[in-house]
């Protein structure tokens, strides 16, 4: 599978990188929005094309799929941009900017027979399943409550705090907390609260979400731009409770059972060693187009378009809009 990469930025880096060592796989082409930038970045990865446009990297007939590694303002224009050129596409999260962009999308997909699918790597990777199993063996109980947070000092990007970049810590942040909590819970979502302190551009540098679910079950989550956090999940049964460390790239998950009133360690289980963590989402691509699929089943559009809903919501509570939604 021939992958062009559209965009060279810091992500595309890590996508070269994860595609390197992967077997029937290959750093094909990279478009960036000059040649010489194109170029070095080829050079250093070692793809066979560079490409000063992406316009001229959609026109190659030997690309299977495209990586869309652009700020997130972008990813509804060049995902449609290349689904018309006939390419199959691996979009990064968020999806899009919002609901109707990420419908537009799929649905052009769909016309084409394309593959389409959402770069959110907790989907794809095998702790997820990991983490489904704990739950569904019923060993914490009931679960009531998941609690998770996100938080890096990534303030300065600017594609972070542009309101025309699609910036905040919604599309980028959030959308893990968010992503971690349905892959749990679900999405029988009876209420959502939302608030955020803006920053001085007014798109959101810190987030606080509740969402209560039909059944009684609540998620909460905190998101912020300006500083580490420890990027923990907490998932509360009845009978023991699960810390996920690093729910942006789960590296250890810790069950803990009660005994009277202290909790001791019941199951402790470090994650499988990865390339980047990137790579099963390439895998999935590449069975999926192996299998005549238009989407994956580890993160079909459905599941992206409820995502989306959810954002859409927060962000109206926000009271953000995009110059480009206006």
């Amino acid at each position: 599978m021939k992958v062009g990469i559209l965009g060279a930025g810091g992500i595309a880096k890590k996508m070269a990188e994860t595609i390197a060592p992967l077997k029937d796989v290959e750093n094909y082409a990279i478009a960036a929005r000059d040649y010489d930038r194109a170029e070095a970045f080829a050079k250093e990865w070692n793809f066979e094309k560079a490409y000063g446009s992406y316009e001229d990297m959609l026109g190659d007939e030997k690309v299977d799929l495209v990586y869309i590694a652009v700020p997130h303002s972008h990813h509804h224009k060049w995902t449609i941009e290349a689904l018309n050129a006939g390419k199959n596409v691996l979009c990064e999260k968020a999806f899009a900017a919002n609901t109707k962009q990420a419908e537009e999308m799929i649905d052009l997909a769909k016309k084409k027979g394309l593959l389409l699918t959402e770069a959110i790597w907790t989907r794809y990777m095998p702790s997820r399943k990991i983490i489904e199993d704990i739950v569904g063996s019923g060993t914490l109980g009931k679960i009531m409550t998941v609690d998770s947070n996100l938080g890096y000092r990534i303030n300065m990007n600017e594609r972070m705090v542009k309101p025309e970049l699609a910036g905040g810590c919604l599309l980028d942040l959030t959308v893990y907390t968010l992503n971690f909590s349905s892959m749990i819970l679900g999405n029988d979502i009876k209420r959502i609260s939302a608030s955020m302190v803006p920053t001085d551009t007014g798109v959101d540098g810190q987030d606080s979400v509740m969402l209560e679910y039909a059944d009684g079950v609540m998620a909460s989550m905190f998101t912020t731009m300006y500083g580490l956090t420890d990027r923990r999940g907490l998932v509360c049964g009845t009978d023991g409770f699960m810390c996920v460390q690093n729910i942006n790239n789960p590296e250890k998950i810790t069950v803990y059972e009660p005994d009277r009133s202290q909790y001791k360690i019941k199951e402790e289980i470090v994650v499988p060693e990865q390339i980047t963590g990137y790579e099963y989402e390439v895998l999935a691509c590449k069975k999926a187009l192996e299998d005549g699929l238009t989407e994956c089943s580890e993160m079909p559009h459905s599941e992206t378009l409820t995502i989306m809903k959810q954002m859409d919501e927060i962000r109206r509570q926000f009271g953000i809009v995009f110059p480009f939604e206006k």
